[in-house]
């Protein structure tokens, strides 16, 4: 599940300056850690008064250890002048130092163990959304090193290049896909070898999958039939189509942001990573961020940072962070009884989500993946990975899919599909019954938007989440009428001119 949050909003001109950053891209979209930077002219006289109390400090203080988190700790500690403190709420993602031994995380097809377990996920769920027949959704987030990139199906996706090329439209300079698409380059290392689109060296392997599964290929010959294309990579020339997934899998196992960039800084003496350490507060001189204050073992404690705080907790726990430190909407933070540090009515606002249907349908042959779940047969698949990494548990089985528009009128794709030859009922918590197969369908850029806010001034507390689903209606009628073009990137035959397939 991604969600793309705009918490802060330009800061009070005494606040330190409040900014995104570029970050780790997941699931197509950017996820932009927090950094509240204390001005080098003020450092001297902002850290005297804490650091009396304790002197235990860091250059930065990097909260949270997921996607962003961990890009962050490597990148940073490259310059070996930095020293750079990680703190993650929840445990690591090895046990005792061995991938095999935490076997839920790092096995692919075990993927549904940890959208069950409150050990290594938050376990948020949202309000009851009046526009879903008040139905309360349950939103799965990474507790853990590699934070949700431990705990998602492996799906690599981009986005499609207009989206880049959007964001730059709107104001967000240097966000678009000409400039984009290097750093994706360098962060990629795909087995198929680099390409215009794909990067041969970088830390995060990117796979394709091997099961040739024949419902996948016939899910694929399904979508040339319906009149659209095979493409052969849907993060390089032409998103637009069905063809076979790229999977954030190497050598048999999750390849996760810890693996890929946490793991190889963590030898580094200027690192230092903690794991259930829980952040309650940001530690203010005034309205400058001089540390964090954290949980551990019972006990409470501080630590400070002479150059930059940094939140990369997400889109959820950022926001919390803020609001518990007294940064967020006044009226709210006093009813709580929350001293106010700085009135930013824009934190916790401009939460989007996007939504998701299973359509599932009965196999009149026996190949799904329902007997691979059977006890025995599940013992005999655990077994090859435990030994060599190999076989059904090698992949999350979600190999194929694709990206299509909804109507005649959309300029590039909103719609993607993902197929699955099992099923998944209600992120794992319901077990299978029978033999059968589905495919996810997820809209893209939607326009419904939501907050979250505090429930009560204790940070173990989850925040009420209301994503507003379904709050909008878009028109597509007044979308065809004024679009009668092809756009760039289309394929031959021209998508517009194509028969509208609806759901």
């Amino acid at each position: 599940m991604s969600h793309l949050f705009k918490a802060v909003q330009k800061c009070c001109s005494s606040v330190n300056k409040c900014h995104w950053v570029p970050g780790y891209f997941s699931e197509g979209v950017a996820v932009k850690p927090l950094r509240l930077i204390r001005p080098k002219s003020q450092n001297s006289q902002a850290f005297a008064t804490h650091s009396a109390e304790n002197r235990d400090s860091y250059d930065y203080v990097i909260v949270g250890a997921g996607s962003a988190g961990c890009v962050l700790t490597n990148r940073l500690s490259e310059d070996h002048n930095n020293s750079v403190l990680l703190l993650e709420a929840g445990p690591k993602d090895t046990y005792l130092g061995s991938k095999r031994l935490l076997w839920k995380i790092h096995m692919p097809a075990a993927l549904v163990y940890n959208l069950c377990d409150d050990k290594y996920n938050w376990y948020y769920h949202t309000t009851p959304q009046k526009h879903m027949d008040n139905r309360v959704l349950y939103w799965p987030r990474g507790r853990v090193w590699g934070g949700s990139s431990s705990l998602n199906a492996m799906v690599y996706i981009r986005g499609h290049a207009e989206d880049y090329n959007r964001w730059h439209r709107e104001g967000a300079i240097g966000w678009d896909y000409d400039h984009c698409l290097p750093y994706f380059k360098k962060a990629q290392a795909h087995e198929l070898g680099p390409n215009l689109y794909r990067g041969g060296s970088g830390p995060l392997h990117v796979t394709r999958g091997k099961t040739n599964h024949p419902l996948h290929q016939a899910f694929i010959e399904a979508g040339q039939q319906a009149g659209y294309p095979f493409t052969d990579d849907m993060n390089g020339y032409q998103q637009e189509g069905f063809g076979w997934m790229d999977m954030t899998v190497h050598q048999g196992k999750r390849w996760s942001t810890a693996s890929a960039y946490l793991r190889p800084a963590l030898p580094r003496p200027n690192v230092h990573a903690e794991d259930q350490t829980f952040v309650t507060k940001i530690l203010l001189e005034g309205t400058k961020a001089v540390g964090v204050e954290f949980s551990k073992l019972g006990q409470r404690k501080k630590v400070f940072a002479k150059k930059e705080v940094i939140l990369s907790g997400g889109s959820i726990n950022s926001p919390q962070l803020l609001m518990l430190s007294g940064i967020g909407n006044a009226d709210d933070l006093k009813k709580l009884g929350i001293t106010v540090a700085c009135n930013l009515p824009g934190v916790g606002q401009n939460l989007q989500d996007h939504l998701e249907v299973y359509i599932q349908q009965q196999c009149k042959e026996p190949i799904t993946l329902y007997q691979a779940q059977k006890p025995v047969r599940m013992i005999q698949i655990g077994l090859e990975w435990l030994w060599r990494f190999t076989g059904d548990g090698a992949t999350a089985h979600l190999e194929s899919g694709g990206f299509i528009r909804s109507r005649p009128g959309a300029t590039h794709p909103d719609l993607q599909y993902h197929f699955l030859p099992s099923q998944v009922i209600d992120h794992g918590r319901v077990q299978p019954k029978l033999e059968a197969y589905q495919v996810h369908i997820g809209t893209m850029r939607g326009t419904s938007v939501g907050w979250l806010k505090l429930k009560s001034a204790d940070p173990k507390d989850h925040p009420v989440i209301e994503p507003n689903y379904l709050s909008t209606v878009r028109k597509a009628h007044e979308e065809q009428a004024s679009s009668s073009k092809c756009v760039s990137q289309c394929y031959n035959g021209h998508r517009d001119c194509f028969p509208f397939y609806s759901l």
